[in-house]
């Protein structure tokens, strides 16, 4: 890319956008590895530019599901991390109450509708998000993300099935980490991938460099216009790597390091760094864009750990009352 056509100051804001999402993980793996965090965490370290690319092309209003990878997509949709952080430590205050913890995160003020921890079965709450905002006349758009091992799920085939046939306005990304789980996913695959899967279904799909910033925010930005013009369903198959375990407490001895390691000086943070460095930009200025993300995100952290737990009376405020619902006027007594 000429480096001479970067806008600096957009291309700055991005990368903070990253390191945002890189710190408030760093600091979650702290909280686990310190017992504050009572489940399993799963980082998206490696994977930001996904996160910033994709989740900054659709509007604050627009609808988003996410997987168990989800921190990185719901703080740049606008959630704060606060209340992010207070949820991962099942504090008081946090977006679901201290009930969801990190693979359940929702915040249904910024069309964050959540996390999931079923692989795949976001999807099929996508496709009926959408199918809601295509009854109801709306001009708002879902995008959904799931990762590489979702496309070998039922979910997958019957959400594009469904999205297809009723031309619903949901913008579909494979966020593809090359791994499911702790197997290489190209292992357990077979054919050519999601967006051969999804042209099957006549659904355009595109792949796309999912380290490279700006190329997968023009790709994703142009779909997001097609998927809310009317066009029906898009699918985009972001190519990535996820620098760390499948888990926080997975030390992924499954791969090689050197194979890593090649990774972390290619990561999408690295190569916005080179990018901007190229324009001019200083390595002080661009420390400090890391700096105020770390010094955010530690802040998130203490305040969590210092706020109490909820109340035992909340425990069951979120629960629906199966008898009550039973005996209600037009309930079942099945």
């Amino acid at each position: 890319m000429n480096q001479t056509n970067l806008n600096v100051t957009r291309l700055s804001s991005q990368l903070h956008s990253m390191y945002r999402v890189r710190a408030f993980e760093q600091r979650a793996v702290e909280a686990l590895q310190s017992g504050d965090v009572p489940g399993p965490l799963h980082p998206s370290i490696g994977q930001e530019a996904c996160a910033v690319a994709i989740v900054g092309s659709v509007e604050r209003d627009d609808i988003l599901l996410s997987t168990h990878r989800g921190h990185g997509h719901t703080l740049v949709k606008g959630a704060d991390p606060e209340a992010m952080m207070r949820e991962l430590l099942g504090k008081a205050g946090g977006c679901c109450g201290g009930k969801g913890g990190s693979m359940h995160i929702a915040d249904f003020d910024v069309g964050m509708l959540g996390a999931n921890g079923v692989v795949g079965a976001n999807l099929l709450i996508a496709a009926g998000a959408a199918h809601a905002l295509d009854l109801l006349g709306e001009s708002r758009i879902v995008l959904n993300i799931f990762g590489d091992g979702a496309i070998n799920r039922g979910p997958f085939l019957e959400a594009l099935n469904w999205a297809q046939i009723y031309k619903l306005p949901v913008l579909f990304v494979c966020e593809d980490n090359r791994f499911a789980a702790t197997t290489r996913s190209a292992t357990t695959t077979a054919g050519d991938g999601p967006v051969a899967r999804a042209e099957a279904l006549g659904i355009p799909a595109e792949q796309a460099d999912g380290n490279d910033l700006l190329a997968l925010e023009e790709t994703a930005a142009r779909l997001v216009g097609e998927v809310r013009g009317g066009q029906g369903p898009r699918l985009l198959h972001a190519v990535t790597y996820r620098l760390t375990g499948h888990t926080a407490a997975d030390a992924a001895p499954y791969r090689d390091a050197a194979e890593v390691d090649a990774k972390w000086r290619d990561d999408p943070i690295a190569r916005t760094r080179t990018l901007l460095g190229g324009a001019g930009v200083s390595e002080a200025e661009l420390d400090s864009l890391a700096a105020r993300a770390d010094a955010e995100m530690s802040a998130a952290l203490t305040a969590a750990r210092a706020a109490g737990y909820p109340p035992v009376s909340e425990a069951f405020s979120d629960v629906q009352d199966l008898d009550a619902a039973m005996t209600a006027p037009g309930g079942s007594s099945v």
